[in-house]
């Protein structure tokens, strides 16, 4: 009985490349998870829609204008007194606080204006209004 010469056997190679592609696959996976993870407290409320419409991170107060005219801080009701005392308290900690409303689209133009010009002489300079994606309603 003949004995293979060791020089005929392969050396095993650790193949690095498909190693790589689970781990990009994981990362991926992991960061698109946390995406959906991310609870944000609301009230339902019913938002016009806006085709460019785009997704801001940076947000410190999230508040809401239902059709009822009633104010929610996040899914808090609150006095606009209140949730004007509190924005500026947050301004003078974080020069770089933001506050976004979310109207009704039902709701009376004025009282969502009203709402912004009271958070301006606020002092606060970042606001925005939130609306849905989608394709715009042509009334």
């Amino acid at each position: 009985m003949r004995l293979r010469d060791r020089k005929s056997f392969a050396r095993p190679e650790v193949m690095i490349i498909p190693m790589i592609d689970i781990m990009f696959f994981l990362l991926v996976f992991f960061m698109m998870s946390t995406l959906y993870m991310v609870n944000i407290k609301t009230v339902d409320v019913n938002m016009p829609k806006a085709q460019s419409a785009e997704t801001q991170m940076n947000v410190n107060y999230l508040v809401t204008l239902k059709a009822d005219g009633s104010l929610w801080l996040e899914d808090q009701p609150i006095a606009e007194g209140e949730l004007l005392a509190r924005a500026k308290q947050e301004y003078k900690r974080n020069p770089r606080f933001a506050v976004v409303v979310r109207a009704d689209q039902g709701m009376d133009y004025g009282m969502v204006i009203g709402l912004l010009d009271k958070l301006r002489g606020a002092g606060i300079a970042r606001f925005g209004l939130a609306a849905e994606t989608g394709a715009a309603h042509d009334e």
